[in-house]
């Protein structure tokens, strides 16, 4: 039985072994780990700053009636279904355009009822005028009181007062009689209507809102920082996803004081829009230029950085380092600068001339033998 059991404990033994050196063959007939890779960049980098600005009108208000009645008709315009329809917003109208009425038969009424108090006012003042001339020549020969003479002179100044009153009563009809008729203060765009013949309106009440896109304005906000590089009259280029190519306007405004909230001043570049290209609430992106610092930094993905297990605080790559046919991933610590993009700045750690891992850079260790994807 001892000799059985030697041979089943050398058995044994050699099976062991047989194992550990299947593992061995295994583990070093390991393909390698497929993985991608990238240079490391150059990237020349200045100071011009990007900044987005929002399109708003040269000037937009609000047109309020302040005459009070019904809306009697609306400005009447061709339709592209053919006909007439309201003004509406999208329709260009020239200053002076009257684009609501309000009735006037009540105005007009109240116009000629003070027109006939002013007519009365101004009799009695000829009448009194008269009269004081009579007394003045009979006061001067002494055949009139100065008593009657008092008494003509005060009623001469009543009818005088009685005729500025009349006047002015006129005059407040007249205008408003005017002001039953909404016009546009200056030529743009209907933005919005809020009324429609039959509407009650009265003082203060919204019809329309009318804007000026014949030029428009570039508002943006800049720190105090570049307070200083920027004038009124700088010429100043801009550009939208709607408009192709580049535009041109010129600093109109700056702010001389920041935005309580945002800490940001407000600059405001005026740009010609005879066209119509540019809307209000579009964006348009601008750079302002300074003096380029023009400084080469190399830069990596932000895929390629990982923390540095060695390093709680720090940051490490994995560069691929070409060792005859294979390719070997090495743990190395960098140092970051600032992102530009989706690339980040390395200041310390690698040479222009180097690659490193960007996809499965979690999935390798340092010394995994990888294999580059094109």
């Amino acid at each position: 039985m001892r000799p059985i059991r030697r041979v089943v404990a050398l058995m044994g033994i050699w099976s062991t072994g047989c194992m550990i050196a299947c593992n061995e063959a295994k583990s070093a007939a390991q393909p390698p780990l497929p993985v991608r890779a990238a240079q490391v960049q150059t990237l020349r980098i200045g100071n011009p700053t990007k900044y987005s600005a929002s399109i708003v009108p040269y000037a937009q208000v609000d047109l309020a009636f302040k005459s009070s009645g019904y809306v009697e008709r609306i400005l009447q315009v061709k339709s592209a279904a053919g006909g007439t329809r309201n003004v509406d917003q999208g329709d260009f109208v020239t200053r002076g355009t009257t684009l609501a009425v309000v009735q006037q038969q009540d105005y007009l009424d109240k116009l000629q009822q003070a027109r006939g108090q002013l007519s009365r006012a101004e009799a009695e003042y000829e009448k009194a005028k008269l009269s004081f001339d009579r007394t003045s020549d009979l006061y001067s020969t002494k055949s009139a009181t100065k008593p009657d003479f008092d008494s003509a002179k005060a009623q001469l100044d009543s009818t005088a007062a009685s005729v500025s009153t009349g006047k002015a009563q006129v005059s407040e009809a007249e205008l408003a009689l005017t002001y039953c008729s909404l016009r546009a203060p200056f030529g743009g765009w209907i933005v919005k209507r809020t009324v429609d013949a039959g509407s009650l309106v009265g003082p203060a009440t919204n019809g329309f809102t009318i804007a000026d896109l014949r030029t428009v304005k570039a508002v943006f906000g800049i720190p105090d920082t570049m307070i200083s590089k920027l004038k009124p009259g700088q010429s100043v280029q801009l550009s939208t996803d709607a408009v192709a190519g580049s535009l041109v306007g010129r600093v109109t405004t700056i702010s001389p004081s920041a935005d309580p909230k945002s800490r940001v001043y407000s600059v405001e570049v005026g740009i010609g829009n005879a066209s119509n290209h540019l809307k209000a609430g579009m964006i348009a992106s601008l750079v302002l230029d300074a003096e380029p610092l023009m400084n080469l930094v190399m830069a990596v993905p932000l895929d390629a950085v990982i923390r540095d297990p060695q390093r709680p605080d720090g940051f490490a790559v994995m560069v691929a380092e070409h060792r005859g046919n294979s390719t070997v991933a090495r743990l190395r610590p960098v140092e970051l600068g600032n992102p530009y993009g989706n690339l980040v700045a390395i200041t310390r750690g690698l040479s222009s001339n180097e690659e490193v891992v960007t996809t499965g850079v979690n999935l390798i260790k340092d010394g995994s033998v990888v294999r580059l994807l094109p």
